[in-house]
């Protein structure tokens, strides 16, 4: 850095303070082709080892029917189902707002 008169004149390393190498776009590039090859890798050796069988592909289709086929026990249903004869209703029952009085 040098001086005339009043004007102070710098080269672009000493104003910026730093050096001007361009490692970051080095570092950026060599990470990023490094994150590439080993996506690729793992992609590439995932494909190898898959069983290339007709039932190699999970779906809801091929779930159910293999279930079907193995008789596969499920267990009971969450909640019964609403088909079929219905409870009789006892007196007092009635939805709230029912107008209909039973207790007479």
């Amino acid at each position: 850095m040098h001086q005339h008169g009043d004007e102070v004149h710098a080269t672009q390393t000493e104003a910026s303070g730093g050096s001007k190498e361009g490692v970051v776009r080095w570092v950026l590039i060599i990470g990023l082709l490094l994150a590439v090859g080993f996506l690729t890798i793992i992609w590439v050796t995932g494909a190898a080892v898959q069983d290339d069988g007709p039932d190699s592909e999970t779906s809801v289709s091929n779930t159910i029917a293999a279930e079907q086929d193995a008789q596969v026990d499920r267990g009971e249903p969450i909640a019964p189902a609403m088909e079929g004869p219905q409870p009789a209703a006892t007196p007092g029952d009635a939805p709230a707002g029912d107008p209909v009085n039973d207790a007479q």
